[in-house]
């Protein structure tokens, strides 16, 4: 695992490639890390740092969305993390979570739980358009960590990073019930057998 100053030297580095967008080194199919080695697009690794790459950008859309000021912060806070998660999987072997980041996840799965009902039905996705946003946030999390659990099967990724996708994907769930339950809408309940 790389020391915590080379990690902080490669993301100094990093700030100034962005200066040029565009550098043909990717036309023939593959793709820089940020150890400076070369991997192919379709590489397990490049599909779990897209997969949660677009996680932060679906939860961007849903900040576009008029939201309580203390669940926009802590988007906003999830947005960094996902960023930083990013970055260890663009750089092999670099730990960027910290291990107490997924307990800072469970605490705000707790806060917000403890508003709503107890769920005794299947819910499906929608109600409000921030709760819609919120569940296809959660869907797009799921995606980000099965990959990043298929990447582990055949490389090493942090322990922190894989907890860190599935609390976040319960923590998406909750905040969808909750969006809802404060837009008086309240959770849109599967009906069994309703098109049968």
């Amino acid at each position: 695992m790389p020391s915590s100053g080379l990690t902080e030297i490669k993301w100094k580095n990093m700030g100034y490639r962005l200066s040029k967008i565009y550098t043909r080194t990717g036309d023939a199919g593959t793709t820089g890390l940020g150890d400076g080695s070369r991997t192919p697009k379709n590489a397990a690794r490049i599909a779990a740092l897209g997969d949660v790459d677009e996680t932060n950008s679906v939860i961007g859309v849903l900040l576009c969305e008029d939201l309580p000021d203390d669940v926009r912060t802590l988007l906003l806070d999830v947005q960094h993390d996902l960023f930083d998660l990013g970055g260890e999987l663009s750089i092999p072997g670099a730990t960027l979570l910290k291990s107490t980041q997924p307990a800072q996840l469970e605490a705000a799965i707790d806060h917000y739980n403890a508003r709503l009902a107890p769920l005794k039905e299947f819910i499906l996705p929608g109600g409000t358009r921030a709760a819609a946003l919120t569940h296809l946030a959660r869907t797009v999390c799921r995606r980000a960590e099965r990959a990043v659990v298929a990447l582990a099967a055949i490389e090493g990724v942090s322990e922190c990073g894989r907890q860190y996708l599935n609390r976040l994907s319960d923590l998406l769930f909750v905040l969808g019930r909750w969006l809802n339950k404060t837009a008086g809408s309240g959770d849109v309940l599967w009906q069994k057998g309703k098109n049968a």
